[in-house]
């Protein structure tokens, strides 16, 4: 299998959002914030060659929305879905499979376009299959007040319409047979990290259970999980067994970090080593 890092560009949220009960005096020296509280994120993709599968994870933020809901995110760099995929001489006709570990619009929103007038909203990977969990797309499409906001039926339904949407069972093994699958509840619903065995180690894509380096301390938790004590176990429990079994660890929104690995300490599991996929 080959790996391919998929740049998608970065993205603001809120310092406070995204560390919860943590003060910013403590969080702002792993990720500053500017004059209006906001950090930098990155929105981090893998792509997953293997013979004939084209396997995404994830898709970004996309493009369909519009000025006024882009204003609240300030989106900046140069890197785009669809120009990383071109860079590594793919189309996205190529693509066979979208995994999706969530229904959020900054990881799924990359997976629906608008048509070339902007008349109609059509599959962004047009030869793929979608995949989700039976029980996140019922979290999705029938959202708590908590999240409503981050569930976008412009980004969901058109892959249901479109007959390319799969569900994945979490009683049953994965269907792609790439990877396994580990469920993880604190953040949303049956959120999906995918296991990736690779150069005789386990790579695990971390999407928001932990969104960067600076969140691998364990209580620090973003306001946006809706069961925040549920992240404490998981992060807990995740992190000694990355310790332990060496796991790399795939950061999707770290700005600056892609990977790392992670070992004991005094004060709790912490970074080892941060480095690139490329220099894995």
């Amino acid at each position: 299998m080959l790996f391919h890092v998929i740049d998608t560009g970065f993205f603001k949220l809120d310092g406070g959002a995204m560390f919860g009960v943590v003060p910013k005096s403590i969080w702002q020296r792993t990720n500053p914030a500017d004059e209006n509280n906001l950090c930098t994120w990155a929105m981090r993709c893998l792509l997953i060659e293997d013979s004939k599968q084209l396997i995404l994870i994830d898709t970004g933020i996309g493009t369909k929305q519009d000025a006024k809901f882009f204003s609240h995110y300030y989106l900046h760099g140069e890197r785009t879905l669809a120009a990383s995929l071109q860079n590594l001489g793919f189309h996205s006709s190529d693509i066979t499979d979208v995994f999706l570990t969530h229904l959020h619009f900054d990881h799924c929103g990359g997976a629906v376009q608008y048509n070339h007038n902007r008349t109609a909203l059509e599959l962004t990977f047009p030869n793929a299959t979608y995949w989700t969990n039976t029980d996140h797309y019922k979290w999705a499409t029938e959202p708590n007040a908590r999240e409503k906001a981050s569930f976008l039926k412009e980004n969901i339904l058109p892959l249901a319409e479109s007959g390319h949407l799969q569900f994945i069972h979490p009683q049953q093994p994965s269907p792609l047979p790439q990877f396994d699958i580990l469920y993880v509840d604190g953040h949303t619903d049956k959120m999906m990290l995918p296991v990736i065995p690779y150069k005789g180690k386990k790579l695990v894509y971390v999407a928001d259970l932990l969104p960067s380096v600076g969140h691998l301390p364990i209580p620090y938790v973003m306001g946006y999980d809706t069961r925040p004590l549920l992240t404490l176990q998981e992060k807990e429990q995740f992190l000694n067994t990355a310790a332990a079994e060496q796991y790399i660890l795939f950061f999707e929104h770290d700005p600056t970090n892609e990977c790392c690995t992670v070992k004991p300490t005094e004060k709790g599991v912490r970074m080892n080593e941060a480095f690139t996929l490329a220099e894995v």
